[in-house]
């Protein structure tokens, strides 16, 4: 049996994001959790690529620039530019 600890850390972890770029050159930046925030991974998608991201206990925010479409389980969110 997991210790309620665990479980209240899995409910922060472990969910996805899809990102659908819909033009070349969309970045996503992976920013880490913890004391200092910072930048710990990022790529760079062209038209039609897909990149499916996982929050860890190291990843607390994802960041996306430029046009894509980005699907979570609270429904999906085209951004504007």
């Amino acid at each position: 049996m997991r210790s309620l600890d665990n479980r209240c850390n899995e409910n922060l972890t472990g969910e996805y994001i899809v990102v659908k770029a819909l033009e070349d050159g969309v970045n996503i930046i992976g920013l880490t959790r913890g004391k200092d925030t910072r930048f710990h991974h990022s790529e760079k998608l062209d038209c039609g690529e897909v990149y499916i991201a996982q929050f860890t206990e190291n990843t607390s925010a994802i960041k996306v620039r430029g046009k894509a479409e980005i699907l979570t389980k609270h429904g999906v969110v085209n951004t504007n530019l």
